[in-house]
């Protein structure tokens, strides 16, 4: 059976990342950037901010148990002439001013590859993506362990994901939270990076699908059932690690994300799921059904309680987009 509406409180009891935590997101993230754009020595330079990643596309979960969530902004930065050959610079700068910073120099600060990552005890992790737009028209992000560029269309593939999630009647991105779930908090497919598990979700929707039959993508287990079938098809024609190039026309792929072990991994993983769900949603049995797709998803999959409301998503969120990080960043459910 599909109960939707089972689905409906699993992800918003569950699944979801709490209305409290994003507002606490975009609050932190609001305090970064100004200490930032306040710095002597490189606050010139930084020209603006926008979501990346998980936040951007309107994905992001509750983590497992006590541990921390995680999410990336770019930071937008004007050229500087004198770090030219030195792409590295940048983020080894944006390092050094937050260790500058009255707040942030105590907090834990590290260098990752691509971002500056700052954390917040028992909370979260903010992840600061340097971002340049060059003159001769190259978008790129930095590679500081190669001390390379690395070109990039974030805007591009969140536009690219948003039209895939309004093909699939906005479901898409609730499809991806509870795979995403069944990877973090079931431990299936692990290894599996988020930008892979996206990409390839959002490659099987498609809108011949949707033509030759309109409910195809009616509701979150009907999308479910489809989008991961499909997934499984695809996977199953393709034994060997398969190149995934990025949706948003940056001309780069995210081949180097994982090893042909994770993508085995994964590609059995999903076979599994995907024969799964057809048994949970073909079940006649109302409580059969309910008991398979528990053991999917846990005893979070229940019916609503008509006498309370414990959505951490208020109604007025599932219309609210993520499409800045000066305001409010709320999403559907």
């Amino acid at each position: 059976m599909q109960l939707a509406d089972h689905f409906n409180v699993l992800l918003q009891d569950t699944v979801n990342l709490s209305q409290y935590k994003l507002d606490l997101l975009c609050e932190r993230v609001d305090n970064v950037y100004k200490a930032l754009k306040a710095d002597e020595q490189i606050g010139s330079m930084i020209i603006g901010k926008m979501p990346q990643g998980s936040w951007a596309h309107r994905t992001i979960i509750n983590p497992v148990g006590d541990n921390e969530f995680d999410a990336d902004f770019m930071l937008d930065m004007s050229e500087c002439p004198e770090w030219t050959g030195s792409p590295k610079t940048y983020i080894d700068e944006v390092y050094a001013a937050l260790k500058r910073h009255k707040k942030y120099r105590s907090m834990p600060l590290s260098r990752k590859c691509r971002c500056v990552r700052l954390v917040y005890s028992n909370s979260m992790h903010l992840d600061i993506v340097p971002h340049l737009n060059f003159s001769d028209g190259r978008e790129v992000i930095v590679n500081r362990d190669e001390n390379t560029w690395e070109s990039t269309n974030p805007q591009g593939f969140t536009e690219w994901m948003k039209n895939k999630d309004a093909l699939a009647n906005g479901n898409l991105r609730k499809v991806i939270r509870l795979l995403k779930y069944l990877r973090d908090h079931k431990n299936s497919f692990t290894g599996t990076r988020s930008i892979l598990l996206t990409t390839l979700l959002g490659d099987q929707v498609q809108e011949f699908r949707k033509l030759q039959d309109l409910s195809y993508y009616s509701n979150v287990p009907t999308t479910l059932l489809h989008v991961v079938k499909d997934l499984d098809e695809w996977l199953q024609a393709r034994p060997y690690k398969p190149s995934i190039a990025d949706p948003s026309g940056s001309g780069v792929t995210f081949d180097h994300r994982w090893e042909q072990s994770t993508y085995s991994y994964f590609r059995d993983r999903i076979h599994a799921h995907a024969a799964e769900i057809e048994e949970a949603y073909q079940e006649t049995d109302k409580d059969r059904s309910v008991q398979l797709w528990q053991d999917l998803f846990g005893d979070g999959f229940k019916p609503p309680n008509t006498s309370s409301s414990s959505a951490k998503f208020p109604a007025a969120a599932a219309a609210t987009a993520t499409t800045s990080i000066v305001g409010r960043s709320g999403r559907a459910g």
